[in-house]
């Protein structure tokens, strides 16, 4: 079997998982319009404070020698390697980093006294591993959208095939005037918070964060979820470089692969990719239907943190980790009224649940698409 262990999450909302999941359950958003370092213009995004950041940056090692995206995801990483107790220079130990643009913002000169190669994805790993003396070379995963969930399901795989332990997946993007300027370029941005499948959305809201999740086959380190990684997939439905399958088909492959020979009776909920785009949402609505999922609450939790990219898939499965701890939904920020055709169930407050599983999607450029599922293990239910 392969468990999730130990999580941490930094956003706007806060630099611990519970902290997140508490601000959540406080009804707190971190997107907000502001004006950015590299624009005139106001953007709603979620952007994590100045203050915070530099508060929290003093505890890490010489802090000036990191980019931010590398200083946040040291202090994430950390946290996590505290937590558990794992050695990173544990030959059975892999670090895997998921992310759409890395330290894409040395492009932008921000930081002079760094080399300019970091803005190659080998190099930010090599950067990372030689900052907590990992033992083997991480693992980079930049494909889309799709980049933090797919590395959980790249995570237990390398764990099924006996090549390790444990896995610290760790996903992050920062914002930037690349990201911006590239989705503004598709008209996909929202001058407001985001609104996922709600038949008034105008588009994305994109965020930062940077989230890691210890995977791992070791029983005595499944705290603090007792949570087994069951199953996952992906597809590619490969219908446009920008733009999804009008038929789900990607999506609905990677569920059906996902869900092959699986109940899905104590499915409590599905943590959907919901960018609050016209074409994703949608497409996502008809997957879910065609899946046989139709009975199934589900959420997008991007109207709390915008479009975190490849730290999405991480983030969320770490919320909704927190969400099955305390047998709870969660509301999908910003949905007032359905504007898909799918027939679909959006959880429009926060409740109370009994269940033991959820499954979570992600969608990407490129048609790609992944799923997964989560279960609790029997042995270890709360009572």
């Amino acid at each position: 079997m392969v468990f999730t262990s130990y999580s941490n999450i930094i956003s706007p909302l806060g630099f611990t998982s519970q902290e997140n999941y508490q601000a959540i359950r406080a009804g707190k958003t971190g997107v907000q319009n502001m004006v950015l370092p590299f624009s005139k213009e106001p953007f709603c995004v979620a952007s994590i404070g100045e203050a915070e950041f530099e508060k929290q940056i003093s505890k890490v090692r010489g802090a000036s020698a990191h980019t931010r995206l590398e200083a946040l995801s040291i202090l994430s990483i950390g946290d996590v390697l505290a937590q558990s107790g794992i050695d990173p220079a544990d030959r059975r130990t892999l670090l895997i980093y998921s992310t759409t643009k890395g330290n894409i913002d040395i492009l932008e000169g921000r930081y002079p006294s760094i080399p300019s190669e970091r803005a190659y994805l080998p190099a930010f790993a090599k950067h990372l591993q030689d900052y907590f003396k990992f033992a083997h070379t991480p693992v980079v995963v930049s494909n889309a959208c799709i980049s933090g969930l797919l590395a959980v399901i790249i995570a237990k795989r390398f764990i099924e095939q006996g090549t390790y332990d444990n896995v610290i997946v760790c996903g992050g993007d920062i914002l930037s005037e690349f990201t911006i300027s590239g989705f503004k370029s598709f008209n996909a941005m929202s001058a407001e918070p985001s609104r996922p499948f709600d038949a008034n959305r105008t588009g994305i809201n994109l965020g930062e964060a940077v989230a890691t999740l210890l995977v791992t086959n070791k029983k005595e380190l499944s705290a603090p979820y007792h949570t087994e990684i069951v199953s996952g997939a992906s597809a590619n439905d490969a219908n446009h470089i920008s733009g999804p399958s009008r038929t789900g088909e990607g999506l609905l492959q990677a569920l059906q692969n996902t869900l092959k020979d699986q109940s899905t009776e104590d499915v409590g909920f599905i943590s959907a990719h919901g960018t609050a785009t016209p074409f994703n949402d949608e497409m996502e609505s008809i997957a879910f239907e065609r899946a046989g999922l139709s009975g199934i609450p589900l959420n997008s939790l991007k109207g709390y943190y915008g479009h975190t990219l490849g730290a999405a898939g991480v983030l969320e499965t770490a919320l909704s980790l927190e969400a099955m701890k305390h047998q709870e939904l969660v509301r999908s920020e910003g949905y007032a009224a359905k504007g898909v055709s799918g027939n679909i169930r959006v959880i429009e407050s926060h409740q109370p649940k009994s269940y033991s599983a959820f499954i979570k999607t992600a969608s990407g450029f490129g048609g790609c698409n992944a799923a997964a599922l989560f279960r609790r293990t029997i042995n270890h239910i709360d009572r």
